[in-house]
């Protein structure tokens, strides 16, 4: 870790931001709304997106296509074969969020994350997963840190490997044994291939940021991570540029909420990046605030497929009340144009857009605080006003 403050760039730009993709035909993008607060989030990102296109020369073929719990209850299953066939002919896939109790009693591998998300990220090869935890300054009173460690926001970048460790290795079992006691087995599997991929996602992402890069492995205890340990220090040698630290995952979770603003690129294996970028959200403020791109196979021209989703889950007890914050699918949209389109200018407007708005005031449930000039919305609200502000 070192200190630093709020980055001048935009979060995330350090991959593609210097490749553009001619607008000449329509961006073909698949529409994954999912459960919960997906199909509302959606919609009010949408409007967004597509005003952000229309002042960019940018038009948008969108196909919407049912996936998780929506997928389960018309059509069987929670990833259909027409939902996949669109995904595999669009350029892009912009996923909002799937499950919910409604589906919890369902075999593990019906249910709509195991059934839809996994599966996606396997067919895709989606293994790189960027999640820019952003404070901004006018939202630190909404932190739940104390004001003086988030005085001024932070901007931190976890990237996530996404197609290996315990989530997909095999075998997986559960047993009843003969003395009826149940035994269950999941296997955590990394190829140095695997590490050394996502290690130079990083590295790369650290070159325009603060260039430091924070590892963070269980290397006392974990075979595991005593080789990603050793990778992520080959890899480093590469980048002279780039200061590298290592951290036990427990030791970071501490470190993130004691001194957020000395981070700057997290980089981790798929557990442990799961659970610490949903705490880098929480301490930005909310779930509702943390965009994610998954990335997978390179385009051509520093351009990747990818699938882009809002961090959070389907929030069930507020979906329907139109309330949610719809920043999250928002900013989800802006990963999409720089990664799988190269649209610069585009993505920064909404970026900048959303910014403007939180300095204006508006605020959703969820980061609300009383206080002059702060003003309440819903759902659409937020959209409108973000859509107000793109320059």
């Amino acid at each position: 870790m070192r200190g630093q403050g709020m980055h001048d760039n935009v979060p995330c730009q350090s991959i593609s931001s210097h490749f553009y993709m001619s607008p000449s035909s329509s961006l073909k993008i698949a529409v994954l709304p999912g459960d919960g607060i997906g199909p509302e989030v959606m919609d009010a990102s949408l409007t967004v997106l597509e005003a952000a296109g229309a002042l960019h020369g940018l038009t948008f073929s969108l196909d919407h296509q049912l996936v998780g719990g929506a997928a389960i209850d018309t059509k069987g299953k929670a990833l259909p074969a027409d939902t996949l066939a669109a995904c595999e002919a669009a350029d892009a896939i912009l996923f909002g969020s799937v499950g919910g109790p409604k589906w919890e009693s369902l075999p593990p591998n019906e249910q709509p994350e195991r059934g839809a998300l996994l599966p996606l990220r396997k067919h895709f090869g989606l293994f790189a997963n960027l999640r820019p935890s952003i404070c901004y300054p006018a939202l630190t009173v909404s932190s739940p840190v104390r004001p003086d460690l988030v005085e001024g926001g932070f901007d931190v970048l976890c990237v996530r490997e996404l197609t290996g460790g315990l989530y997909f290795g095999q075998p997986k079992s559960r047993t009843t044994l003969p003395d009826g006691d149940i035994e269950v087995v999941d296997t955590m599997i990394y190829k140095k291939s695997e590490i050394v991929r996502i290690g130079h996602v990083a590295f790369k992402a650290a070159q325009l940021r603060s260039k430091h890069v924070t590892s963070v492995d269980k290397a006392n205890v974990l075979t595991n991570s005593v080789l990603w340990r050793e990778t992520m220090v080959e890899v480093a040698k590469e980048y002279p540029d780039i200061s590298l630290a290592h951290l036990y995952v427990d030791n970071a979770a501490m470190q993130l909420i004691k001194a957020p603003r000395s981070f700057d690129v997290l980089v981790t294996e798929n557990l442990f990046g799961d659970i610490l970028s949903d705490e880098m959200a929480m301490i930005t403020g909310s779930l509702g605030m943390l965009a994610s791109a998954s990335l997978g196979k390179p385009k051509g021209d520093g351009l990747y497929f990818g699938l882009f989703e809002p961090s959070g889950g389907t929030a069930p007890d507020i979906a329907g009340k139109g309330i949610a914050n719809p920043i999250a699918q928002i900013l989800s949209s802006a990963l999409m144009l720089r990664f799988s389109f190269g649209q610069e200018a585009a993505a920064q407007s909404i970026e900048k857009a959303v910014r403007k708005a939180i300095d204006d005031g508006f605020r959703t449930g969820d980061i609300f605080t009383d206080g002059p000039g702060v003003q309440r919305v819903n759902t659409v609200e937020m959209a409108t006003a973000i859509k107000a502000r793109l320059a």
